[in-house]
């Protein structure tokens, strides 16, 4: 168990789509989803990949904090249909696959290569190009990153 008593999700695992859309979870992943007693994943959109959390953990961080936001603000809106709106519950099936809902994978462009990288209370799925991509990005900016994360008082 994590932090905090929560999921936590660390590492990564390249991973491949079947021809169907379904995805095997790594093992590292489905054994911390079995501490917590689910048979399912949420997954949303989240710009260019999908966030997948244990519903627990979605309905505590995502749906308690935004049934608060303002139904007036058009940014409080927008993130409501682009996110929450997104939202799928899947399960498991027999094999330890999900099936990702093909508006999701269009969406986010994802091909058969994927990445799944454990980022603590959920673990995101990526096109390996376009993770490749983002990584290059944070290499980058890796200094900015560093003097961010030390200003949040890590």
């Amino acid at each position: 168990m994590g932090i905090l008593n929560k999921p936590s999700f660390r590492g990564r695992s390249v991973q491949r789509l079947d021809s169907k859309g379904r995805l095997r979870i790594p093992t590292k992943f489905r054994e911390v989803l079995q501490k917590h007693f689910t048979d399912a994943l949420i997954l949303a959109q989240f710009g260019e990949y999908i966030a997948a959390y244990p519903p627990k953990t979605w309905e505590e961080m995502i749906e308690s904090k935004a049934a608060n936001l303002s139904e007036v603000l058009p940014e409080h809106r927008s993130f409501l249909r682009s996110y929450v709106a997104s939202a799928e519950e899947c399960e498991f099936d027999k094999q330890g696959r999900i099936l990702i809902p093909p508006v999701l994978r269009d969406q986010v462009g994802l091909g058969q290569d994927l990445m799944l990288a454990g980022v603590l209370t959920n673990f995101e799925i990526w096109d390996k190009a376009a993770w490749d991509k983002q990584a290059e990005r944070d290499k980058r900016d890796h200094q900015k990153i560093m003097e961010s994360i030390a200003a949040a008082g890590l």
